[in-house]
């Protein structure tokens, strides 16, 4: 990701092609026991929170949480800006162009107990899902990630 950087000047926007960094979030329950997951509208697939950067975005922390905030619905979350985990993924919806490899950098949040979340545009459901029950068809590095936020957390 260094590399694609010192190379791409450009690289955290999206009109840099075929390779840019995206930055995304797992919320997890205090406790560990449940992940918010959504139906992604394009992919038909569950995932974690996440997106592109965005004019004025300082950070990809700041894309995280901030794209977290927005398709979660949640009015807050104790966000931890260290990122938990990298992955390079092919996204073949993104871009008329052609496939596309998001490099994402990736977080983990805490909502607060029973907070109140909603799916915005971009999902077609957004649920809390046990870490013992995941979705079948998740994919290996989503399970990754839920591992990693617990141990985060120190629950795992």
């Amino acid at each position: 990701m260094l590399l694609h950087l010192e190379t791409h000047p450009d690289g955290v926007r999206r009109q840099c092609f075929p390779d840019h960094l995206t930055a995304g979030t797992l919320v997890i329950s205090d406790d560990g026991r449940q992940v918010l997951l959504n139906l992604h509208r394009k992919a038909r697939r569950w995932f974690a929170f996440g997106g592109h950067c965005e004019p004025g975005d300082l950070t990809l922390g700041a894309v995280a949480h901030r794209e977290a905030l927005e398709e979660s619905g949640l009015a807050e979350m104790d966000f931890d800006p260290v990122p938990v985990q990298l992955d390079v993924h092919a996204v073949p919806f993104c871009d008329s162009r052609g496939t596309v490899n998001h490099l994402d950098v990736r977080h983990v949040a805490v909502a607060p107990p029973d907070a109140a979340h909603a799916a915005s545009l971009e999902s077609l459901d957004v649920r809390w899902w046990p870490v013992d029950a995941l979705p079948v068809e998740l994919e290996d590095d989503m399970r990754d990630l839920v591992r990693l936020a617990r141990a985060r957390l120190g629950v795992a």
